[in-house]
């Protein structure tokens, strides 16, 4: 059996921080062998940087999964080809910089990851989701059984569409973006783990990991207003999943979603 964690969207300073002290703890408790972070909203709640790459995998993250933020920082264009660890979407047109799956090594063998954009309200509008990550997938099997799939998405209906559209083809399609974690997971009848959203690793009390009141004051008003990263404890979410590594067959989903202090020290 290979045990997989998956964290969702992690925002800002006080996400990270939270993350890389807590992942000793997690990989100890749940017997980790692979470890993945969604991290496009690490560096002030919008992309990430080479530096903060770097950090989550010092930390023992495997893999780096993002989404549609994964351009807001400029730095990111010149680093992303020199790490194939972070994955941009897979279906961005042919010549982009970086990859959007990456195959491992790991002491129970191979582990594939992708990561998908959804095109349902999402900009942009990349290709089609469903045929690139089709292709990528066919690609992963040709060396191993054993694919996690991140469905970057806005809509439910989207993330479920993909998860039933690789039900036996991937161990796991697990959704992100929308920073609420659903409580849906189940395993569909082909051996797919599937969570419609993973959650955020962001400040609790906060709107999706963003400080209140500029926020509300943005929908009562209609007026332009920046949105910091809240402070204080934070939500960590994501989803631990066991995969029988000669099949690929998820054997068992089960979400995380802890509450961490912003004064509770690592473990």
């Amino acid at each position: 059996m290979l045990t997989i964690l998956f964290l969702g969207d992690v925002v800002g300073e006080p996400g990270r921080n939270a993350v890389i002290a807590q992942l000793p703890r997690l990989k100890e408790s749940h017997a980790l062998d692979f470890i993945i972070v969604n991290g496009e909203n690490a560096a002030g709640g919008r992309g990430i940087t080479p530096k903060i790459t770097i950090d989550l995998l010092r930390a023992g993250v495997s893999v780096i999964t993002t989404g549609d933020h994964i351009w807001d920082q400029k730095e990111i264009f010149a680093f992303i080809d020199t790490e194939p660890r972070l994955l941009r979407p897979v279906n961005y047109p042919a010549g982009a910089p970086g990859n959007g799956s990456i195959v491992l090594e790991t002491a129970k063998g191979k582990v594939g990851v992708t990561i998908v954009q959804g095109r349902t309200f999402m900009q942009p509008i990349l290709e089609n989701p469903f045929r690139a990550v089709a292709a990528a997938v066919e690609q992963m099997r040709a060396e191993t059984p054993v694919i996690f799939v991140d469905a970057h998405a806005e809509t439910t209906s989207e993330k479920i569409a993909l998860g039933r559209f690789l039900d036996g083809k991937v161990s796991a399609v697990i959704g992100t973006h929308t920073h609420v974690q659903t409580a849906d997971e189940q395993i569909f009848p082909g051996g797919t783990a599937f969570l419609c959203d993973a959650g955020m690793c962001g400040p609790a009390n906060s709107i999706l990991g963003r400080a209140i009141d500029p926020i509300v004051n943005r929908f009562v008003s209609n007026l332009p207003a920046l949105f910091p990263v809240a402070k204080g404890d934070v939500r960590l979410c994501g989803v631990v999943v066991s995969i029988d590594e000669t099949t690929g067959r998820a054997l068992s989903i089960k979400r995380v979603n802890e509450l961490i202090s912003e004064t509770q020290p690592p473990v």
